[in-house]
């Protein structure tokens, strides 16, 4: 049978592009479909701006260091609207470095929503078809066929079934509020909810957390939970712990009144309640049943090792599956189904030392497993933690403290390290590198056996007894 592509992606996001780009180097026909802004979540709604975002509030941090410095008092005040402008055209810029990527590889980006009429053949809604730099108009052919398909649509934030909910905002409204509110209430501790309450709280911002666990970022291990949770509570932050919100309504005068439930059951007022609890795949209308492509969980696609769906044809990776929803892993999983689809070399994703950051001040960051997961996996007796806290050098000169956390997780038979978890200055940056190293299996003793560089926070990974 002849196909109009090799491969047909739906979702122009990193997981997408990547694939896209690595099948087009072994020659194959590549079409691309994108309903919304090119570059998925990250790039429109999420790691991209909130980085930026992220380095917009660490201005306001910094001068409340620069007087312990000998720096005189200086009173400088953010100007949302010029900030988020700023952080929009940047965006934009991305996405034409993605258009002339594609326009380089000889992929064709179409857009518009793409859904299966079967397992080989797209429905397309769009009206023009973008290939090279002309525009085609698409209205004598709505369909297209292509021998292999991958899904990487991504997915969105949803809210809990309470009263009221409708008022509240998700993350993807953060990025498009006209101002900075004066009283801001987050639902929810996980990542985003977190680096949105360090955010906002630097930016002079009242800020309350609600969340049903005892601390904050459930997944990750217990002493950064601590530490992250401790270090904003210093700044300003507001911490209501197993407690959610249990009804919003507006009020009179302006703003939203929330009642609680669980351990406190107080009334708060806010101008803006961010909704931060949980998200879900974009797979409601892809006609995934007519393809044959099994879902599970929350419509999240059901794949195997090489991210095949129940049709060997059919790829799908990023959010819109049921792994690891962080942007490097939907890139390196789009990459893995290229090199598998054309290639010849069939290809898997390595999960288990895979980082992950916490862009909150303290910043945190981990790779492999915590305490609580080697201690279940290998047992209380095999497993030595290696712990320690301290005050980094740029906060010596100021009374306040800011904490640094540093942990080994390691196997007390082997020496092999298992896990290594942060809080602090450069957090990330330092565990992504350490990564390397973990992941090739290194020793405690390989790090002691490092001569490091001082003074620097990064060194005290090779001083921890």
């Amino acid at each position: 049978m002849s196909f109009d592509y090799d491969l047909f992606v739906i979702g122009a996001g990193p997981g997408g592009a990547a694939a896209a780009k690595r099948a087009a180097t072994y020659g194959a026909r590549v079409a691309v479909a994108e309903q919304a802004s090119i570059g998925g979540t990250c790039i429109n709604r999420g790691c991209i701006p909130k980085k930026l975002i992220v380095y917009a509030a660490d201005f306001a941090l910094q001068d409340r260091v620069a007087n312990s410095y000998g720096w005189s008092d200086c009173r400088r005040q953010i100007d949302w609207s010029r900030l988020m402008s700023a952080v929009h055209q940047h965006i934009e810029s991305i996405h034409q470095s993605y258009r002339q990527a594609f326009q380089k590889a000889g992929i064709e980006l179409i857009r518009g929503h793409a859904s299966f009429v079967d397992p080989h053949t797209v429905q397309l809604d769009g009206r023009k078809l973008t290939k090279s730099t002309q525009l085609l108009e698409e209205a004598s052919r709505r369909t297209l066929t292509a021998d292999k398909i991958l899904i990487a649509v991504g997915g969105h934030p949803i809210k809990p079934d309470v009263p009221g909910m409708e008022y509240a905002i998700t993350s993807d409204d953060m990025f498009h509020l006209a101002q900075l509110p004066k009283r801001l209430v987050i639902i929810g501790g996980g990542y985003i909810g977190v680096e949105f309450s360090s955010m906002m709280n630097a930016f002079g911002v009242q800020v309350t957390l609600l969340d049903t666990n005892e601390l904050v970022l459930e997944r990750f291990d217990r002493d950064v939970r601590s530490a992250v949770q401790s270090g904003l509570s210093q700044r300003g932050v507001r911490f209501l712990n197993k407690t959610t919100a249990k009804e919003i309504k507006p009020v009179a005068s302006g703003g939203l009144q929330m009642t609680l439930s669980g351990d406190s059951q107080e009334t708060l007022t806010a101008d803006v309640i961010l909704c931060a609890t949980s998200r879900a795949p974009n797979t409601q209308s892809l006609g995934l049943e007519t393809a044959g492509v099994e879902v599970g969980k929350k419509g999240a696609i059901q794949v195997d090792e090489y991210s095949r769906t129940s049709q060997d044809h059919i790829f799908a990776v990023g959010d819109c599956t049921s792994r690891v929803p962080l942007t490097p892993v939907a890139r390196a999983e789009g990459r893995a189904v290229a090199e598998t689809a054309f290639g010849n070399q069939p290809q898997k994703v390595d999960y288990d030392y895979v980082t992950s950051a916490v862009f909150a001040r303290p910043e945190a960051a981990t790779v492999g497993m915590t305490e609580e997961q080697a201690r279940e996996k290998l047992g209380t007796s095999q497993v030595q933690c290696h712990h320690t806290e301290f005050k980094p050098l740029l906060y010596r000169l100021m009374e306040q403290s800011e904490p640094a956390l540093m942990k080994l997780v390691v196997d007390g038979n082997s020496d092999q390290v298992l896990g290594a978890h942060m809080v602090g200055e450069h957090a990330a940056d330092i565990i992504q590198s350490l990564a390397v190293a973990i992941r090739n299996g290194a020793t405690k003793q390989d790090l002691d056996a490092t001569i490091g560089i001082h003074p620097t926070t990064g060194e005290e990974f090779l001083l921890m007894e």
